[in-house]
């Protein structure tokens, strides 16, 4: 069946900063993306069905019949069966959520208006808010695991000066170094990707999940409930975040709570607040509402959309939302929305304009074997006319 992973108009406005650069199922939330747990679960090829912008990125290729899934919505055996039992011209709806439909080719904003209505009375994982992403990373890590390494064997620890414990719930793939680190996965699984490694004095709580090519540094923390994507490097304290891949945060300092998308860089001895010292909810800013939302949490951190930087000794409050390619610096906490393209901290911003921002993009890409092309550009450049609203400063 031809799998077509589409956007839900709502969930991608509150999914924003992340998918300004990407649809929902690009999404990393435990190991892996939403789009890779359906090539896995369903040993399918995909392609997506997003806004016009991206559409050149990721395409959508249809056929007669296409199997369309929400690319918030992560598999699990229930679901799964329910999806694969749809007849053509029908569609799986919770509560008035559209989940998947089975249908010919359609537009967009029309997907499974002509269908069937079957309801799905399980419950459902649906990433439909920023915090989802931290807060489903640790049950979704494990579920990932069981997924990547059924019937596979890890390879061994063989450093003498590593600690371990539960060695039973720690795979480790081909490449991958460990070098006189502490692995605690008793209340948890660790997941050690191709060619990562985990430099000396490391100290690794489970669920955890470094995927290839990333490195954790001499004497990091992690704390667990916490995913490094591909081509990332991460020191200091890290507590329940994820970073997508291609991103630094390679010194000291405390990151809790938070997601960061590709591409950033995270300067030395920056730090995030995730609990208000009230002990109050924290109120994040909302783009589907155009206003800040409280999301019920008492824990939230830093949600950083791709390309975007801070300088070095950055304090973000509790629930700061940074949109993409932003440059942050500077003495005292900046705002807690600070949109695309802002160039500044605390005492003000302005502008960063498109003809460097695209030459940082190159430059920060090429780094870790990325290219930075016409179409990437014209991404940046519709992000840049989206967020031009926010801007106040330029009125």
């Amino acid at each position: 069946m031809n799998l077509i992973l589409f956007d839900s108009i709502t969930a991608r406005r509150k999914l924003l900063p992340f998918t300004f650069t990407r649809p929902a199922a690009e999404i990393r939330v435990g190991i892996l993306t939403i789009a890779d747990k359906w090539r896995k679960h369903l040993n399918s090829d995909v392609s997506y069905l997003t806004e016009e912008y991206l559409s050149k990125k990721f395409s959508a290729n249809f056929e007669d019949q296409n199997l369309y899934i929400s690319g918030n919505l992560c598999p699990d055996e229930p679901v799964i069966k329910a999806i694969q039992h749809l007849k053509p011209n029908q569609k799986l709806v919770k509560e008035g959520v559209l989940l998947a439909s089975l249908e010919g080719e359609t537009e967009y904003k029309l997907i499974g208006e002509s269908c069937e209505e079957v309801e799905f009375d399980r419950e459902v994982t649906l990433i439909t808010q920023n915090w989802h992403i931290f807060k489903q990373n640790g049950a979704q890590i494990r579920v990932d695991y069981e997924l990547i390494t059924k019937g596979r064997k890890s390879q061994p620890i063989n450093d003498p000066y590593t600690r371990i414990y539960n060695q039973e719930n720690i795979f480790i793939e081909e490449g991958a170094t460990i070098k006189d680190a502490t692995l605690n996965a008793e209340n948890g699984p660790i997941y050690i990707g191709k060619e990562a490694s985990i430099e000396e004095g490391a100290i690794i709580r489970g669920p955890f999940a470094i995927c290839h090519n990333s490195t954790v540094n001499t004497n990091a923390r992690m704390r667990g409930d916490i995913t490094i994507g591909p081509w990332s490097k991460v020191g200091g304290e890290v507590s329940n975040s994820i970073i997508f891949g291609f991103s630094n945060k390679g010194h000291d300092g405390f990151l809790g709570n938070s997601v960061i998308g590709e591409w950033c860089n995270i300067g030395a001895d920056t730090n995030t607040s995730n609990l208000k010292n009230n002990y109050d909810l924290i109120k994040v800013w909302d783009y589907d509402k155009g206003g800040f939302l409280n999301t019920g949490e008492q824990f939230c951190g830093l949600m950083m959309g791709d390309h975007s930087k801070c300088g070095i000794n950055t304090m973000f409050n509790t629930g700061t939302i940074v949109g993409v390619a932003a440059n942050i610096f500077g003495a005292g906490f900046p705002r807690t929305f600070i949109p695309s393209f802002a160039w500044g901290g605390p005492s003000g911003f302005t502008t960063f304009k498109l003809p460097k921002a695209y030459k940082m993009a190159e430059v920060s890409m090429r780094r870790r074997h990325g290219n930075f092309n016409d179409i990437e550009k014209e991404i940046l450049s519709a992000v840049f006319e989206l967020e031009a609203q926010y801007r106040t400063w330029e009125n």
